[in-house]
């Protein structure tokens, strides 16, 4: 018996490739263009206004001074009082170092100057002695020759007596040389004592200027050398950004010229600042600087220093590292555009 043959299974249609490479060209095409447009859009949100002539600009990071917190002595940390990013004032005792040895050697030398003090008062007290000494030898004398004149006395007698005021005057001489050196004695056990209580004061660490802690490089405890340094800190009185101009702006930048900074971070708030430095050598210097278009190439490095006021009162915002825009006003004339414009005078203090 024939058995009728089933019929194949029908395959979907083979799409042809090149409507595959067609599809993808179009989807890459429009997701760039999608980049694109949000690029463009975010370029046209965020991009300063053009600047008026006589204003030029440049990129840089916010930077502070650091300034390292040493030990003058060596020897083991007792204390530490701040912590990074802790905000410190001028003078202030931010870490203590062990003065257990220190504050022995001071009661030794106090000590010492108790004892200095009686040997003066000894000493002073001999000069009184000897004085009554030498004055009742001279009277002793004195009568000696009175009687020797008149015939009641030898002179042998009239010499004992020479002798005895010879030998009260040295007495008395011999006195004051002592006083003197217990009043040296005193003196130098007195430059102990004050050397040790400036010793032991060094050894509480201070701050020199306002600023803020930015590191901690030892733990309590731990014993440094001399010079050691415990903690760093930024000044904050001093927060300025290095800019590079060409050839032509930095040849029209001077020294106070009026500036602004504007941070990523606040690119709504601008800040008052000033040129402080303008370098006299150029950087990126080709190897030869003949032409015109050569010379046009050069950087000059100009820093723009934050107005002191405005870091008095905002000084806890301010970060090292942060990047944004320097804006130097290189005509007294021109004016500012509306987003560089403060609320305040347009002098930054000196």
């Amino acid at each position: 018996m024939l058995v009728p043959s089933q019929p194949e299974p029908s395959l979907p249609e083979t799409v042809p490739a090149a409507v595959y490479r067609g599809r993808r060209l179009w989807l890459a095409l429009a997701l760039v263009a999608v980049a694109g447009a949000a690029a463009g859009g975010y370029w046209w949100l965020h991009a300063a206004p053009g600047l008026p002539a006589g204003i030029a600009s440049g990129n840089g990071r916010v930077e502070a001074d650091e300034i390292d917190i040493a030990a003058k002595f060596s020897g083991r940390i007792a204390a530490l009082l701040v912590d990074e990013g802790d905000v410190v004032r001028a003078g202030q005792v931010v870490a203590r170092m062990d003065t257990q040895d220190l504050e022995m050697s001071l009661r030794k030398a106090e000590a010492q100057v108790l004892g200095a003090n009686r040997m003066l008062d000894e000493a002073r007290a001999g000069v009184e002695q000897q004085k009554a000494q030498a004055k009742l030898a001279e009277q002793q004398l004195t009568r000696s020759i009175v009687l020797v004149d008149k015939g009641y006395a030898t002179a042998e007698i009239l010499d004992q007596r020479q002798q005895q005021m010879s030998a009260a005057n040295a007495a008395l001489a011999a006195a004051n040389a002592r006083v003197g050196q217990a009043e040296q004695t005193l003196a130098a056990a007195s430059h102990d004592v004050d050397l040790y209580r400036i010793n032991i004061a060094d050894n509480s660490l201070v701050t020199p200027r306002d600023g803020r802690v930015q590191y901690r490089l030892a733990n309590v405890g731990e014993v440094i050398g001399a010079g050691g340094k415990v903690l760093t800190m930024i000044d904050t009185g001093y927060v300025y950004m290095d800019i590079f101009l060409p050839t032509a702006e930095a040849g029209r930048t001077t020294v106070g010229s009026v500036a602004r900074i504007v941070l990523d971070a606040a690119p709504q708030s601008p800040i008052p600042a000033k040129v402080v430095f303008v370098s006299g050598e150029a950087q990126f210097t080709p190897k030869t600087v003949e032409t015109k278009a050569e010379r046009d190439k050069l950087m000059f490095r100009v820093r723009v220093r934050i107005d002191p006021d405005y870091l008095r009162t905002h000084a806890a915002e301010m970060s090292s590292g942060l990047p944004g825009l320097a804006y130097v006003r290189l005509d007294g004339g021109a004016e500012w555009p509306t987003f560089l414009a403060l609320g305040r005078t347009d002098e930054p203090s000196r």
